[in-house]
């Protein structure tokens, strides 16, 4: 007898919780098969890590940083953010590093980018699996990126 959620995701019209199903199903394989436990929030902020060292979005962050006027608001996203950071530190996945223009930055560790890299083919791994359809998804996401980047740039990136 086939699993009770099969009849209900084929008969699913709407796209975005198929879109969550696929993206919930892609973290599960990948936390279940990695060789370290982490949360799923931990393997979203190492790849968060990796994007936001990449230079045009460090000079976004920069700038952003700038525009801050002794703001409270930002002291307490920054104890937050930190948090986080300081448990990959824990884990030896990053380090935390005092700079000039930002108030830290965060940089993988040579183990933390073992564990991205057993991320990332972990990924590919599964997206075999699941005969993944990229060129669909791609035109999805094309299609529909444009609404949240302008949803952003209206928040000024500040959120």
């Amino acid at each position: 007898m086939p699993h009770p959620h099969v009849k209900a995701i084929s008969q699913m019209e709407d796209a975005s919780k198929l879109v969550d199903i696929i993206s919930e199903s892609k973290s599960c394989y990948v936390r279940d098969n990695l060789s370290i436990h982490l949360h799923e929030s931990q393997i979203k902020l190492i790849k968060n890590i990796v994007k936001h060292s990449k230079p045009h979005h460090r000079k976004v962050r920069v700038r952003q940083y700038a525009k801050i006027n002794d703001d409270k608001h930002f002291e307490l996203h920054l104890k937050l953010y930190l948090k986080k950071y300081k448990k990959l530190e824990r884990l030896g996945l990053a380090e935390i590093l005092d700079v000039d223009d930002l108030p830290y930055d965060v940089v993988l560790t040579d183990k933390g980018l073992e564990i991205l890299s057993e991320i990332e083919s972990l990924e590919n791994e599964w997206a075999g699996k699941v005969s993944c359809d990229i060129d669909a998804l791609r035109e999805m996401a094309l299609n529909s990126f444009e609404y949240s980047y302008r949803f952003k740039k209206n928040q000024k990136y500040q959120f």
